[in-house]
C-alpha cells in the first residue's frame, strides 16, 4: 500500500508540474495531452486547474512582483493542500525524506506561478474588498485657540491640555489605544495623568515626547525657528521623528530643551516635521532656576494670562503679539525689527502695549483696525 500511495502522490505532483507549464505557456503539445488525460481522471485537480486558467487569464495582463523567499513558502504550503486533495487515503502522508525533497526541488522551480496565480489574486481582491467596506474606528478630534485667545481641554484619559493663542492639537477620538498621542502645532502646557502601562506621546515639530505621568511646556509654531520643551515634573523622552538612529534626550524637573532648525532641500517640507540634529550644537539642555515659582516662570507664564518677553528682538515680539492679540503687524523698515525689549503684558490693550513699549524704545506705530504699521522714529 506504502508503494500505491508514493506512486500516486508523485503522479499529483507531476500533475502539478504539467499544470504550470500549461499556465506559463512552456508545455508542449504531448505535455498538454498528457495533463488533459490526467485532469479527467481527478475532478478535484480539475476544478483547481480551471479556476487557476480563469485567474491567469484575468491578470496575465498585470506584472506582480514576488521575492524568491515570499515564493518558496507559499509553494511549501502546497504540500498541505496536498494532503487535502488526497485525505481518502492516509497512506499517502508515509514517505521516504529523500523522496520529498527530491520532489519538492523539482516542483518548485515550476510551482512558483501557480503558488502566484492562486493566492495573489485572492490577497488582492480580498485586500481591495475590505479597503473598499471599512470604515475608520474613530475621527480624530482637533481642539483650536484661535489667535487672541487661550482655552483648556480635558483628554479623554483625564489629562488636561492647555492652548496657547494660534495653537491647535490633534488626537484619536476614542483615545484608547495601547498609547496615547497627540499632535501638537504651535504651543501647550500638558498636565498628564500617570499610567504605566499607556505612554503618553506627543508629536510636535519633528520631535517625539514620550513621558508616563508629567507636566511640561512645548512650544513649537510651524513659523518659529526653535522648538521648546520645559519640564516641570517628572521624567520625558525626546527622540528626532525623523531619525531614529539619533540617541533620545531626557529631561529631568527644571530643564529646558532647545533645538534649532537647519534649512532643508525640501521646500515643501511639513511643517510638523522640520529638521534638525541631536547627535550635535544644534539643541541644549538649559536648567532653570529652581527657586522661581512655577506661576512667575517665563516659558509657562502665558498659562496664567501674561505675555512675558526678555530681550526679544521686535521681530520676535512680534510674532508673539500678532497671537496674543490677533493682529497683523506690518515693519515699514528692517532697522526697527532689531529693537530688543524685556517686559511682560497681562490686561494691557493693543494701543496700551505699544505705547508701553515706546517708553523705552524711539519707535512710531499707527493702528489700521487690526494692522499695526511700525517704523523707526525720525
Amino acid at each position: 500500500m506504502v508503494a500505491n500511495a508514493n506512486r500516486r502522490m508523485e503522479s499529483t505532483e507531476q500533475i502539478w508540474v504539467l499544470m504550470s507549464r500549461c499556465l506559463s505557456g512552456e508545455a508542449s503539445v504531448e505535455e498538454q495531452v498528457e495533463l488533459q488525460a490526467a485532469l479527467r481522471q481527478q475532478p478535484q485537480l480539475m476544478q483547481q486547474y480551471e479556476m487557476m486558467t480563469r485567474l491567469w487569464n484575468s491578470n496575465n495582463q498585470t506584472e506582480h512582483a514576488i521575492n524568491e523567499d515570499s515564493k518558496i513558502n507559499r509553494i511549501l504550503q502546497l504540500s498541505t493542500v496536498q494532503d487535502s486533495l488526497q485525505n481518502d487515503n492516509e497512506a499517502f502522508r508515509v514517505e521516504s525524506l529523500y523522496r520529498r525533497r527530491k520532489l519538492r526541488k523539482r516542483v518548485i522551480k515550476y510551482m512558483g506561478i501557480a503558488a502566484i496565480i492562486i493566492f495573489l489574486p485572492i490577497a488582492i481582491f480580498t485586500s481591495l474588498k475590505k479597503e473598499k467596506v471599512a470604515k475608520p474606528t474613530s475621527a480624530a478630534t482637533e481642539v483650536v485657540a484661535q489667535n487672541g485667545s487661550r482655552t483648556r481641554t480635558i483628554l479623554p484619559d483625564g489629562s488636561t491640555v492647555s492652548l496657547n493663542a494660534g495653537s491647535k492639537i490633534l488626537y484619536d477620538k476614542n483615545f484608547n489605544g495601547t498609547l496615547r498621542e497627540v499632535t501638537l502645532f504651535g504651543e501647550a502646557f500638558f498636565d498628564v495623568v500617570k499610567n504605566p502601562n499607556r505612554p503618553f506621546i506627543v508629536h510636535a515639530g519633528g520631535i517625539n515626547i514620550r513621558v508616563l505621568g508629567t507636566s511640561f511646556n512645548v512650544k513649537s509654531y510651524p513659523d518659529d525657528k526653535k522648538i521648546e520643551t520645559t519640564l516641570i515634573h517628572g521624567l520625558v523622552q525626546i527622540t528626532n521623528a525623523n531619525d531614529k538612529r539619533q540617541a533620545p534626550i531626557y529631561l529631568r524637573p527644571n530643564q529646558k530643551f532647545v533645538a534649532s532648525y537647519f534649512e532643508s532641500d525640501d521646500n515643501d517640507e511639513d511643517e510638523n516635521e522640520r529638521a534638525f540634529n541631536l547627535d550635535d550644537k544644534s539643541f541644549a539642555i538649559k536648567n532653570l532656576d529652581s527657586t522661581i515659582k512655577e506661576t512667575e516662570r517665563i516659558e509657562t507664564a502665558w498659562v496664567y494670562n501674561r505675555l512675558e518677553f526678555k530681550g526679544d528682538s521686535f521681530e520676535e515680539l512680534a510674532k508673539k503679539m500678532e497671537r496674543w492679540y490677533n493682529i497683523s503687524i506690518k515693519f515699514e523698515d528692517d532697522a526697527v525689527k532689531k529693537l530688543e525689549f524685556v517686559g511682560s503684558f497681562e490686561k494691557e490693550t493693543v494701543e496700551g502695549a505699544f505705547t508701553a513699549l515706546q517708553a523705552v524704545a524711539s519707535f512710531k506705530f499707527t493702528i489700521k483696525g487690526h494692522e499695526i504699521f511700525i517704523k523707526t522714529s525720525k
